[in-house]
């Protein structure tokens, strides 16, 4: 049970109702997640939205990179419904169930492809480092330009936002599902999430 009321259409004012109205028009179909949360403050939940529909739906990385960079920061901050809904997402959009299975479970993935392996390696170091070596810059830099580093930073950080609300108010999961994700994983209830071997990330043209 979340820690606060999530409002529904039948409890919202006016100005909540017309910011669900616009996130259930867009690609999302639906208001889940901290958004219920964000609500209560109908001029956060606005621009709120806005950024994470952006983020999500329209920035110039490949879905199947945005989802992994998510899934990253869902298994650092323990986001049960963050992953919950991500994986599904992931795997919809092409991330191999190996892969998927090694963030949830610590271990370093087997990539294929080295573009996931420099999306996943950028958003490890953020969230374990707070920032990224210049190798792993360079690489996603060269592969996306200024413009694709600029807007995965900005998804971490918004992914970052989500998993923190989720938690801090206790946003439950969909459909009652039992959580995803082992607790506590790591150090002081930190999951771990396990650095590519040497040589794993290769320079892409």
């Amino acid at each position: 049970m979340a820690r606060i009321p999530l409002p529904t259409p039948e409890t919202m004012t006016p100005e909540q109702r017309r910011v669900h109205d616009a996130v259930v028009a867009g690609p999302r179909g639906v208001m889940v997640g901290p958004l219920r949360a964000a609500l209560h403050s109908p001029g956060l939940a606005e621009r709120w939205q806005l950024l994470g529909e952006f983020l999500r739906y329209r920035m110039s990385m490949p879905l199947a990179l945005r989802e992994l960079a998510i899934l990253v920061t869902a298994r650092r901050w323990n986001a049960q419904l963050e992953w919950q809904i991500h994986e599904a997402a992931a795997r919809k959009a092409g991330i191999d169930e190996a892969i998927i299975e090694a963030i949830r479970s610590g271990r370093s993935p087997e990539f294929g492809d080295t573009a996931e392996a420099a999306v996943y390696e950028f958003a490890r170091e953020m969230q374990e480092l707070g920032q990224v070596s210049d190798e792993v810059y360079r690489q996603v830099q060269s592969k996306w330009d200024t413009l694709g580093v600029v807007e995965l930073t900005a998804l971490i950080g918004y992914y970052t936002m989500v998993a923190m609300t989720l938690n801090a108010h206790e946003i439950p999961l969909l459909d009652d599902a039992e959580p995803p994700l082992q607790l506590p994983g790591g150090p002081q209830g930190r999951p771990t999430l396990s650095a590519l071997p040497p040589g794993r990330l290769v320079r892409m043209n």
